[in-house]
């Protein structure tokens, strides 16, 4: 039987591990921060997921890794042509996220600005994969643990297996403040674009930069 593992408590909402040896892969700095503060345990590779992090989870995981960040409250936004209804109102760069697998069935979340044109027929030669398709919502919702309409690259909070690559169009992170669902698609945290990169790593997810869209390419050519 698990047993409980008081010291999880001050940091993570579980009690208890079915993983012996226990493993944490969200590690982080000082000596009272040696587990994930997110309120979702991944069990085991056989028992599914007790618990996903929520919006109030994840600007808490926020706090503790020192980033600063503000959250928006609005209607639900399903599409990038839903959120353009907030320009003028919320600041910094505007994105897309596309959640893609491959042939054999590695995943792929892809991070750009909302203006970006991404190629499916052919981004899987940019990112180093077989050709690609989205990823259905119930794969969604496995490895991300949110709806379509809320995807988001604050979602590895709930991936603590890294099973998802993260990869973020350069032309994005060019904008010094970036804006994404918080797990819901009823609000908008803005950060800054550097802090998403430290907020991947402290889930486990080290983000690839590449160039992704033609805009990313026009730029490198004034270059």
């Amino acid at each position: 039987m698990p047993k409980p593992i008081p010291q999880c408590k001050p940091i993570c909402n579980a009690t208890i591990c079915t993983r012996p040896p226990f493993e944490c892969k969200f590690r982080l700095p000082g000596p009272e921060m040696t587990l994930s503060p997110a309120s979702y345990w991944y069990l085991s590779d056989n028992i599914s997921r007790s618990m996903l992090a929520s919006p109030q989870d994840l600007l808490a995981f926020l706090d503790r890794l020192g980033i600063r960040h503000q959250t928006a409250s609005h209607a639900p936004l399903f599409t990038v042509a839903d959120s353009q209804s907030l320009r003028g109102q919320i600041a910094g760069g505007h994105t897309k996220n596309l959640f893609l697998k491959d042939k054999p069935g590695s995943l792929f979340l892809i991070v750009a600005d909302e203006e970006a044109r991404i190629d499916l027929k052919s981004i899987h030669r940019r990112i180093d994969a077989r050709r690609l398709s989205f990823g259905s919502a119930a794969l969604l919702m496995q490895h991300l643990g949110v709806q379509p309409g809320s995807v988001t690259p604050f979602a590895a909070i709930n991936d603590p297996s890294g099973a998802v690559s993260v990869v973020l169009d350069q032309t994005l992170m060019a904008h010094q403040v970036l804006n994404f669902h918080p797990l819901t698609n009823t609000m908008t945290t803005s950060i800054a674009a550097q802090d998403l990169l430290k907020f991947l790593r402290a889930t486990g997810h080290e983000p690839r930069v590449l160039s992704l869209s033609e805009a990313a390419e026009a730029t490198a050519q004034l270059h």
